[in-house]
């Protein structure tokens, strides 16, 4: 048999693999750490979302008419409202599941290699997806009860409302690179310079 089939020990009677788990015993409790903080914290969010997606999909801006079909359903704001609650409902609902699962996580080394960045990488794509979609469902149902002379003044607001889940995305995008970085690439590369 080839060399490579056996284990190699070092004088100690260590294995590599044996090392580096002993050697980074502390870097995965303090990863698991994060990972659950971090989790948690978007697992409210998540919910929240879903539980205001879910109650904007269910309650039809205007009402409905006698027929019970939704009063706007005429109005283009009211389609792009119905759509992307549906779509917030959804893309919450899966980042919850995601953080879920993070946080049922055995948190083991082998763990950290790719099972838990991708998905961490899904969960975040699904909460600012799930957030942009329940902020153009919020213009969109908004703008389809607004009188005609009124509109035009709204879209200003409606930017406005959009800045701190900008600033809030942006503030997170090195985080976002860097999981894409450790997912995709097979040696991930450090995010941050090291002083000589």
């Amino acid at each position: 048999m080839s060399d490579n089939f056996f284990p190699r020990y070092n004088k100690k009677g260590k294995t590599p693999s044996d090392l580096f788990t002993e050697t980074h015993r502390d870097l995965v409790e303090d990863g698991s750490k994060w990972l659950t903080n971090t989790s948690q914290s978007c697992s409210v969010v998540a919910a929240l979302i879903a539980t205001v997606a879910f109650t904007t999909s269910t309650t039809v801006p205007g009402g409905f008419e006698t027929n019970g079909l939704p009063a706007l359903k005429n109005k283009p704001g009211f389609n792009l409202f119905a759509v992307s609650s549906l779509v917030a409902l959804c893309f919450s609902i899966t980042a919850l599941v995601m953080f879920l699962a993070i946080l049922t996580s055995r948190y083991q080394e082998r763990d950290f290699g790719r099972d838990l960045p991708r998905k961490l990488l899904l969960g975040l794509t699904s909460l600012f997806a799930s957030i942009a979609a329940i902020l153009i469902s919020f213009c969109g149902g908004h703008f389809s009860v607004l009188k005609e002379e009124l509109k035009f003044a709204a879209i200003p607001a409606y930017a406005v409302t959009c800045l701190p889940i900008t600033f809030f995305a942006m503030a997170q995008f090195p985080l976002y690179i860097d999981l894409l970085q450790a997912t995709l690439l097979k040696v991930p590369q450090r995010s941050y310079k090291v002083d000589p």
